[in-house]
């Protein structure tokens, strides 16, 4: 990101010292730039978690993770909420310990980056 404008002036007294001042100057809108950039990049971080849990959810399905060990139980259960919308998309059947190749939480991966980035670029339109 740019660092402010910045304008010196130096001003020169009767007595031949010269004093120097520095006034920053802001393009119009930076401000609002600024936030709307902060916003987009705290939708992408959520986002980020977000997809990182869902795809600790589908390598510990592929692998058939032991649900009664605890990463693999908080796993699955944090996940759970996000990729419940989608378990009839292709059919669902609870079997835990079973090696299986989850589509549901590859299309709920995709899904929320979708709207991720719908968000965040929603937050950085501009009248320009």
């Amino acid at each position: 990101m740019k660092e402010p404008l910045q304008e010196v002036r130096e001003t020169t007294s009767h007595f031949g010292n010269t004093t120097q001042s520095t006034q920053q100057v802001y393009e119009p809108n930076r401000r609002r730039h600024r936030i709307q950039t902060v916003g987009a990049r705290i939708i992408w971080y959520i986002a980020g978690v977000l997809l990182a849990l869902l795809a600790l959810r589908f390598i510990f399905a592929l692998l058939a993770a032991n649900p009664a060990n605890a990463i693999a139980h908080f796993i699955y259960n944090a996940s759970y909420p996000f990729v419940k919308p989608f378990f009839n998309l292709f059919g669902y059947s609870f079997h835990y310990g079973i090696s299986r190749f989850e589509t549901f939480t590859l299309v709920a991966m995709v899904i929320y980056a979708l709207v991720a980035f719908g968000l965040a670029k929603l937050v950085t339109i501009t009248k320009d």
